[in-house]
C-alpha cells in the first residue's frame, strides 16, 4: 500500500514539474513587457543596456530628454526641455513627432493611452543601472 501511495505522489510531483517547465508555456507577462518587443527593435532596458538606433531606456524616470551620454540625438530632441516621467512619457510615447517637432524618431506612437501606461509601468521601475528600484 505504501509503494501505491509514494508512485501517485511521484506521479503528481512529475505531472506539477511537467506543467511548470513544459517548453513554450511560460509565465505571463506583464502588459508592458509584451508591448515592449516592439520598441527593442530601437531601444534596449535592463542591466546589459545599449543604445541601438534609440537611445536604452534604462532610468527613464526622472530623466532629461535628449540626455543619455553617447547617443546622437537631433537638435530637438536635445532641446526639448522636459523631464520624463508618467505625463511626459504618456504623452510623448503616443505622438513623439507631435510632443517633439523635428525628432528624428520614426515611431508613429502608441494610439492606446492603456498601452501608454503600460509602457511606462514597465520602464518606471528600470534604474540608471539597469536593475529595478
Amino acid at each position: 500500500m505504501r509503494w501505491v501511495l509514494l508512485a501517485a505522489i511521484v506521479a503528481r510531483m512529475i505531472v506539477a514539474c511537467m506543467i511548470v517547465f513544459a517548453p513554450g508555456v511560460a509565465a505571463a507577462e506583464p502588459p508592458g513587457a509584451t508591448l515592449f518587443k516592439r520598441c527593442s527593435f530601437c531601444h534596449d532596458v535592463g542591466p546589459d543596456a545599449r543604445n541601438k538606433a534609440g537611445p536604452q531606456l534604462n532610468g527613464l524616470d526622472g530623466r532629461k530628454a535628449g540626455s543619455v551620454a553617447g547617443f546622437s540625438y537631433s537638435a530637438a530632441n536635445k532641446a526639448a526641455g522636459f523631464v520624463f516621467n508618467e505625463a511626459s512619457f504618456t504623452a510623448y510615447i503616443k505622438d513623439p513627432k507631435a510632443k517633439i517637432p523635428g525628432t528624428k524618431k520614426a515611431f508613429a506612437g502608441v494610439a492606446s493611452e492603456d498601452d501608454a501606461h503600460a509602457l511606462w509601468d514597465y520602464l518606471k521601475p528600470f534604474g540608471a543601472d539597469g536593475m529595478s528600484k
